[in-house]
């Protein structure tokens, strides 16, 4: 989204619009948004059973994750322009289908990169379809009625992810990790029919030139920066190629930030970070999503491969999460106008990490209801914590800078569960493979066991026994980490809004 616009365009103006057709516009763009957000979290729960079949290792099934979160995330902001400059509501029709389509495709893959490619390609469609959903709704709902709506879509950003490991964990149960991607193109049909009866279009009524430059910069920095933390088990964390590849990486951030200062037309304006609940919103939810995906994504695996649960029993393992996530995000707003936004909101960020450093405490024997308890807490804080920081992020610019706060909402987002994944999953395999002590096998034995959890998994007896406590001693160490990133993230918001203004 480019850095100034002019009041946004729609079918019929907010306050002419019936309660009926808002109803109709909320439930639509939330299940388009349930769409793409589910294909993010849901494929975690299959990644046991892919990791067997395609004999992918532990880098690459981050990849397969990663790579749609990483070209949704990198290509947000310019297709949210593209959706401004064309229209919001066609942005969604091609989103969609190029959404289907692809997972249709994937589901005549064989190999991990075929499938790394692919979810690539889902990705795109993703990055066309999100913008167009809180845009929307910001522009069509009254302001007195705006908190609300974005309440609404806070929660299902946050609770689509567990309702999609819970389908998936459902169909894992009688079919194989294919029949994932066929929710995906169910979803993405039911989408493309609501949008073509009820959604209006929108555009921007003056198209300010794309910023080609700015979009080549920042896909192509994040591309980097996340190839090289995925990648640096592998290679070594102080390896030439992670630290070259990380420094060039931040290098073309740097060069793209720099760009958006000069060009009169950026994707993004780093001056907008001036406003402190701005910048607080934003820092919250890149912090709160890069732990909550890499959260997932260590999870599912560690249910399934150190614990023994089936598909299904994993992802109903995740309802204590939903169950206090959902209430959360509707009990927020009546907190934050009865106490101000700042101490709901902090108090969600310390209840999220708590969660995270209880869960790191875990083992193989843990009993569940340990486990749930954690998600309880967890689901709480974040519940709590993502929708004052999604109202911060649109509040704190004016109307004619809503398409900003909405791209840098999708950004912050995205951009935080790639990174939270790339950088939560890569600290798990390196304390996976540092742990890991094996009896006298084959050298081939050996290395198979060193990729995964899966392929050690596949070898059975004294092997899979020492991968797990690997595996374990691994997702601790990652937790741990998410943990801190959200202990921040409370710690920024509390300082960046603590004149009394912010309160208001």
């Amino acid at each position: 989204m480019h850095a100034v616009q002019p009041p946004l365009a729609t079918a019929s103006p907010a306050g002419a619009a019936a309660p009926a057709r808002h109803t109709a516009v909320l439930v639509i763009t939330c299940l388009a948004l349930a769409t793409v957000v589910a294909a993010m979290s849901s494929l975690n729960v299959a990644l046991p059973a892919i990791a067997r079949e395609t004999h992918a290792d532990q880098s690459q099934l981050s990849w397969i994750i990663d790579a749609y979160s990483l070209v949704f995330a990198a290509l947000l902001l310019p297709a949210g322009a593209l959706g401004d400059r064309f229209g919001r509501r066609r942005a969604l029709l091609v989103g969609l289908a190029v959404f289907g389509s692809g997972s249709a495709l994937a589901m005549t893959t064989t190999s991990p990169d075929a499938l790394i490619a692919v979810r690539a390609l889902l990705g795109v469609g993703a990055a066309l379809v999100m913008p167009a959903t809180l845009a929307t709704i910001t522009s069509t709902f009254p302001r007195e009625r705006r908190a609300g709506a974005v309440s609404v879509w806070a929660a299902v950003a946050g609770a689509s992810a567990v309702v999609g490991v819970l389908v998936s964990g459902s169909l894992l149960q009688e079919w194989s990790w294919r029949s994932v991607f066929l929710l995906n193109v169910v979803l993405a049909v039911l989408a493309v029919v609501g949008v073509v009866a009820r959604v209006p279009e929108s555009a921007a009524p003056q198209q300010p030139p794309l910023d080609v430059v700015g979009a080549v910069l920042v896909a192509a920095g994040l591309g980097v920066l996340v190839y090289s933390i995925i990648e640096a088990p592998q290679h070594g964390w102080t390896s030439p190629a992670t630290l070259g590849g990380t420094g060039l990486g931040l290098l073309v951030l740097i060069g793209f930030l720099a760009w958006e200062l000069r060009t009169p037309h950026p994707l993004l304006d780093p001056r907008l970070f001036r406003n402190r609940r701005f910048a607080a919103g934003t820092l919250s939810i890149a912090l709160q999503f890069f732990a909550f995906f890499g959260f997932l994504f260590v999870l599912m695996q560690y249910l399934q491969l150190v614990r023994g649960n089936s598909a299904l029993t994993a992802a109903v393992s995740m309802l204590p999460m939903a169950a206090t996530l959902v209430p959360g995000s509707r009990l927020s707003p009546l907190l934050g106008a009865r106490l101000g936004v700042r101490r709901p909101w902090v108090a969600g960020l310390v209840l999220a990490a708590t969660g995270l450093g209880l869960f790191s405490r875990v083992d193989g024997g843990t009993p569940y209801w340990q486990l749930a308890g954690t998600l309880v807490v967890l689901g709480a804080g974040l519940g709590l914590a993502m929708p004052p920081a999604t109202t911060a992020i649109t509040d704190a610019l004016p109307v004619t800078q809503q398409a900003v706060g909405s791209a840098m909402n999708y950004l912050a987002r995205e951009l935080g569960g790639a990174l939270g994944i790339a950088v939560l999953g890569s600290i798990l395999t390196a304390g996976y493979r540092s742990h890991l002590i094996l009896p006298d096998m084959p050298a081939h034995a050996a290395d198979a066991a060193r990729s995964s959890l899966g392929a050690a998994a596949a070898m059975g007896g004294p092997v899979l026994a020492h991968a797990r406590t690997a595996f374990v001693a691994g997702l601790q160490e990652a937790l741990l980490g998410g943990a801190a990133a959200v202990l921040l993230a409370a710690v920024a918001v509390a300082l960046l809004l603590r004149r009394s203004t912010a309160e208001r």
